[in-house]
């Protein structure tokens, strides 16, 4: 093993030593196990990483005893909608008691009702709720969150929803990838799906990428929101601002988005309960990895899993995420998701692990430095008070955190 980064004659010099713990590297999506590891850091990332007796002489600044337990990668939740005004718990009470979504939706509840408390919401009460949301995430592991628009459906609220995302990730100790989805459903002043596709193409998307405020686009494809067609034309646009692709697809049922968005290289597809064999080829031929969402499949009450033995048979990754958002998955753990995996779509727990670790870094086009434990990556990495890598996805709850490590600095 290659354990020394830039060593040259003379001490190991280290920002800090992190020791006691056996660490789940999580390399090529394997626990890949160093029992009695250390890991040295310097300047955000590991030099140094391999059993403690191989440790060569080192002068660190600081050291850190996790006495006992196991140090994964920190978790990455790679697909969320955080940032939204309001809540839809109301809602969820009314379907318990027998009123229809359809229903729901014609008092101007659903995804209309959380469209108008964004906009209505203010920068700070918008950076105020959704700070709640992202310490949950922080306290069950989580060092790396995608957060996605698409709440707002017009220019200044689409830019006001990125712009609080890129805020969390100056406020927090957290790396935060934001996610331009203005192509998630129809805004109250359009009744024409392509006029306000064109919108999108023509304002909304340029004003995006020259500012800055998002690292990928992602759409809804689906008979209840936008088609492949209308998808095709946006991520187009996208494609030409070298913004990267991610898309929602194939949740409810199968329109050809997922195999659309492979031939844009798309980072990943997101739900796919309904993905078709072909539709698992190009994935694999484009390297786009699955995102499963088991907590939207729970909380809908979903029949139809995602095919995992064809995902297994083509090697295409496949990720976890919570998808928290305010109606269909308000879930804020990741490691219940992870369990959700197991319990509900069959995953091992190594894959479950794997899940929210590298292949999670992978549909975020950050594999390259995120995702697992190995010298010349981040020092994102956290010690779980367990005594095997299994028990993240086994307890249902519970807190198991013991520190969260972000770029080499403790923040808990």
């Amino acid at each position: 093993m290659t354990h020394i980064m830039g060593h040259t004659d003379g001490p190991l010099i280290l920002d800090s030593l992190w020791y006691g713990a056996h660490v789940a590297t999580m390399q090529n999506g394997h626990y890949s196990v160093i029992e009695n590891a250390a890991i040295g850091v310097r300047d955000g990332y590991i030099v140094w990483l391999d059993d403690m007796t191989k440790l060569p002489a080192y002068d660190a600044q600081q050291e850190h005893d996790f006495a006992g337990g196991w140090v994964t990668p920190g978790l990455i939740d790679c697909h969320t909608h955080l940032v939204f005004g309001g809540n839809r718990a109301g809602e969820f009470e009314q379907r318990l008691n027998g009123v229809s979504y359809q229903e729901i939706a014609k008092q101007g509840g659903g995804i209309a009702s959380s469209v108008k408390a964004t906009r209505d919401a203010s920068d700070v009460e918008l950076i105020s709720s959704a700070s709640r949301r992202l310490k949950s995430l922080m306290a069950d592991g989580v060092t790396t969150v995608e957060i996605k628009s698409g709440y707002g459906l017009s220019l200044d609220s689409e830019l006001k929803m990125l712009g609080v995302a890129t805020e969390l990730g100056k406020q927090f100790p957290m790396t935060v990838k934001r996610t331009c989805l203005a192509a998630h459903a129809m805004p109250p002043e359009f009744d024409d799906k392509d006029a306000y596709i064109d919108f999108l193409c023509d304002t909304v998307l340029p004003n995006v990428a020259e500012l800055g405020v998002a690292d990928a686009v992602d759409a809804f494809c689906e008979g209840i929101a936008f088609s492949t067609e209308q998808v095709s034309r946006y991520f187009e646009k996208a494609n030409a601002l070298g913004l990267p692709i991610k898309i929602h697809a194939e949740q409810l049922t199968s329109q050809g988005g997922t195999r659309m968005a492979a031939s844009f290289q798309a980072l990943s597809a997101d739900h796919i309960e309904f993905i078709e064999e072909a539709d698992v080829k190009a994935m694999a031929e484009s390297g786009t990895v699955a995102v499963l969402l088991p907590g939207a499949f729970f909380t809908l009450k979903e029949t139809q899993k995602p095919p995992i033995d064809w995902l297994r048979q083509y090697q295409v990754p496949m990720a976890i995420a919570t998808d928290a958002n305010p109606g269909t998955s308000p879930a804020l753990s990741l490691r219940l998701m992870m369990n959700m995996a197991c319990t509900l779509f069959a995953l091992t727990p190594e894959e479950a692990l794997a899940g929210a670790t590298i292949q999670a870094a992978k549909a975020l086009g950050m594999a390259e430095t995120h995702g697992s434990l190995a010298v010349g990556k981040a020092a994102d990495f956290v010690c779980w008070d367990v005594e095997s890598p299994g028990e993240l996805c086994y307890w249902l709850g519970g807190q198991l955190l013991k520190q969260r490590i972000q770029q080499g600095k403790l923040t808990s």
